[in-house]
């Protein structure tokens, strides 16, 4: 008997995280992370418990790794396939990269779970004056680590220093949370194609004399930031 009862608030406590992580999706979708409280996520979720949130995820930086962890595997295992496929190919072009950056987020456009809300939670944390990246810049097993170093050997040393790469993948969160905000489409195949061509063209993007050179006279004076390309 104790272990059924054990069993039943296990099961009970899983319901009332998911429902929280629900809510807390749809909420920071429509009004943006830091405008929605722990409380209104709480009575969203209808969650007996006046503390659940604090409770499953301790504070707002929990939920929102709780969204984003909902998510990433599903993104994560379909560009890694695609970046596996790269390197077997005898002569991978740019676009292949861009599609692998672009598909495996795009694909979340048509999850009816919160896919289109976690893209535009994932532009809105991309997109801040310090990016917020959950530990993606640094983790090797991540897959946008990976594509990244796969797309150096096409970049020129100025468009590294520019931070190029990031770039591409700050312009695709953007677009697809854009998507994402009016979504459900009928089909979003062309819309997904284009923006591969337009970060296939972001990619490789001809750096100007006079880029070139402000370019050099910053990095003598320090160290620059991803923002400040």
């Amino acid at each position: 008997m104790l272990c059924g009862v054990s069993v039943t608030a296990d099961a009970a406590a899983s319901s009332t995280r998911s429902r929280l992580i629900d809510a807390a999706e749809q909420l920071f979708a429509a009004r943006g992370i830091d405008g929605v409280s722990l409380r209104e996520i709480n009575r969203a979720s209808g969650a007996k418990n006046a503390v659940a949130v604090q409770y499953h995820f301790a504070d707002r930086s929990g939920v929102v790794r709780a969204v984003l962890d909902k998510h990433r595997p599903a993104v994560e295992a379909a560009r890694h396939a695609m970046l596996d496929r790269i390197e077997e190919l005898a002569r991978p072009v740019p676009r292949d990269l861009a599609a692998a950056l672009v598909r495996p987020l795009a694909a979340k456009l048509a999850d009816p779970d919160g896919g289109a809300e976690f893209l535009q939670i994932y532009a809105e944390l991309l997109n801040r004056p310090r990016p917020a990246f959950g530990g993606a810049e640094s983790d090797e097993s991540r897959s946008v680590v990976r594509w990244r170093r796969m797309v150096a050997p096409y970049l020129d040393e100025d468009a590294l220093r520019l931070h190029r790469r990031f770039t591409a993948i700050r312009f695709t969160a953007v677009e697809l949370g854009r998507r994402g905000a009016s979504a459900p489409h009928t089909d979003d195949r062309l819309f997904v194609s284009h923006l591969t061509d337009l970060v296939t063209a972001l990619l490789g993007a001809r750096i100007g004399a006079e880029t070139r050179r402000l370019a050099r006279a910053r990095d003598t004076v320090g160290p620059a930031s991803p923002g400040d390309a």
